[in-house]
């Protein structure tokens, strides 16, 4: 392939994903110039449209924002960035009210909008769309607003293998499509929200091409990257013999179901006094432990104490799922176990989505403001989504008259990128899969340095199987690589056990520890305080 055959595109914005960060961001933006919107996938397949729990603002009379600043404080175990919180909780309100005055519906009760009860909330403040089909609904409402726009053009099965930067300024992106037609895309920014890296795990509820990639992307470019070693567990999600899993929503705990272990025995009481109401890093931690305990590979919900019609109705397509594996939730225990859920680490951004390299910014899942600390509050994903997209795409406005946007100036396009070999795409797979396995086994939700050390290696050795593959291949093994050591780096050097980050040879939470984690590509690590 020579240079030539690039087909150049310009823009005001490149917005990488098609999530709810990514399409809100999207729609937003067009009011101010012409859009980009890039999908490694379709737009439909994000962490967002799979996302089961609701959206989490304090619109209820008897709530309040204080409330929801203190349990996600609460939940984050002291390293919330306080002013994102603030931020997240307080202009969540008007994000929920905009999109409800623009047509989203979500679901109503007898007395108005229906409010949920999750773990780690103290009021019912999670508003849901379809029952357990928030994210879905949500996304499905933003890909309509998104179809009719003329101010952004989509590429969907379009990946992004590089960006246009030289260490201090992101000027666009190299992006292939799926027939690997390459594209070089100049932008005055580029936005981020491309979601996390969960499925690097063996067993996770993503889906299966969120890897990373936007983060192993800044990582290369010299963006700061901080917090990774903070990867949530979902305590729910189904259990199978043959590896199938899907999420079974915290909602369903909020509605009462019980959590036993495998004699029958409801365990929470003794783990929390909030009991199956208790944050996720403390349900997943409790679970696993039982099954630690128990010596089985997983626990049940057990939900035959409540009113079946209503789960059907709230639940219905849990309910159909479920039926799918012969196991019908009003009627038989349900088999659960933990598995890897949500990034709370990534690209380390200001409160308007700016990293260290000018203009590019992230958003969502992919990018790392503080706002979760070191464990996510349920529901605040999506809040976080349309809060921060929009402070994003303000940011960036901020850089649209900057003359030099376009201006490459050292960052080149190598052609080499675009090289690919059919017969390394196996080869890929098995690297992916033994890294993923290692992740599994020793970065779970319990470490300690000996099993931690024991990932780094395995990881480590497989990096020099780098020389085996070339372009394309190449790229797409060196993200994955980056990304499953940065989580495992940073899981060995905190010292201490917070939030989802727990450590068998260091249990308890540390005050010196009160400190995150910051990397960027070939300096050694910094520690900054809260």
């Amino acid at each position: 392939m020579n240079r030539k055959e690039l087909t150049e595109i310009h823009s005001d914005f490149l917005i990488m994903g098609s999530g709810l960060a990514g399409l809100y961001a999207a729609i937003y933006a067009s009011k101010f110039g012409k859009v980009t919107l890039l999908t490694k996938s379709t737009i439909e397949e994000s962490n967002s449209f799979w996302a089961q729990g609701g959206i989490a603002a304090a619109i209820d009379p008897e709530d309040s924002t204080w409330f929801h600043i203190e349990d996600t404080l609460r939940a984050g175990r002291g390293l919330c960035n306080t002013n994102a919180v603030e931020i997240l909780v307080e202009e969540g309100k008007d994000r929920v009210m905009d999109l409800i005055a623009l047509g989203m519906e979500f679901d109503m009760g007898e007395s108005g909008l229906e409010l949920g009860l999750e773990g780690g909330h103290t009021k019912r403040r999670v508003l849901h769309a379809g029952g357990t089909s928030t994210g879905r609904e949500m996304v499905r409402f933003l890909i309509s607003a998104v179809e009719n726009n003329p101010a952004i053009t989509k590429f969907e099965n379009t990946g992004v293998i590089k960006f246009l930067s030289d260490n201090k300024r992101c000027f666009g992106a190299l992006a292939l499509d799926q027939d690997f037609k390459p594209y070089s895309i100049l932008s005055k920014s580029t936005i981020l929200a491309t979601g996390g890296a969960s499925a690097l795990y063996k067993r996770t509820t993503n889906p299966k091409g969120s890897i990373g990639e936007g983060i192993a992307l800044s990582y290369q470019a010299g963006a700061e990257i901080t917090d990774m070693e903070f990867v949530q567990f979902h305590p729910t999600a189904f259990y199978s013999e043959q590896g199938e899993s899907f999420l079974i929503s915290e909602a369903i705990r909020g509605e009462g179901a019980y959590l036993l272990n495998s004699e029958g025995k409801r365990f929470m009481t003794e783990y929390s006094e909030l009991a199956e109401l208790a944050p996720r890093d403390v349900v997943s931690r409790s679970i696993f432990l039982e099954m630690k305990n128990t010596g089985e590979n997983n626990v049940y919900l057990d939900l035959r104490h409540l009113e079946s019609d209503y789960i059907k109705n709230h639940f219905s397509n849990i309910h159909r799922y479920c039926l799918n594996f012969g196991v019908d939730i009003t009627a038989d225990l349900v088999p659960v176990a933990p598995a890897a859920h949500y990034t709370i680490g990534g690209v380390r951004t200001g409160l308007q989505g700016e990293t260290n390299i000018k203009g590019l910014f992230a958003c969502g899942e992919v990018a790392c403001t503080g706002v979760h600390g070191a464990n996510r509050l349920a529901s605040n994903s999506l809040l976080e989504c349309v809060v921060f997209a929009k402070r994003a795409v303000d940011g960036a406005i901020q850089i649209l008259n900057d003359d030099s946007a376009y201006s490459t100036g050292s960052a080149e396009v190598d052609i080499d990128y675009f090289k690919f070999e059919y017969s390394q795409s196996q080869l890929l797979l098995g690297c992916k899969k033994d890294i993923s396995q290692a992740l599994n086994r020793y970065v779970g939700i319990l470490r300690n340095r000996e099993g931690v050390l024991n990932a780094i290696g395995e990881i480590e050795k497989i990096s020099k199987l780098l020389g085996e593959f070339s372009g394309y291949y190449q790229l797409k093994l060196k993200m994955v690589l980056d990304v499953s050591l940065l989580i495992a780096r940073a899981s060995l050097i905190r010292e201490e056990s917070r939030g989802v980050h727990i450590r068998e040879d260091y249990p308890d939470q540390n005050e010196e520890w009160k400190i995150h984690s910051v990397y960027k590509k070939g300096k050694e690590p910094i520690f900054v305080g809260v």
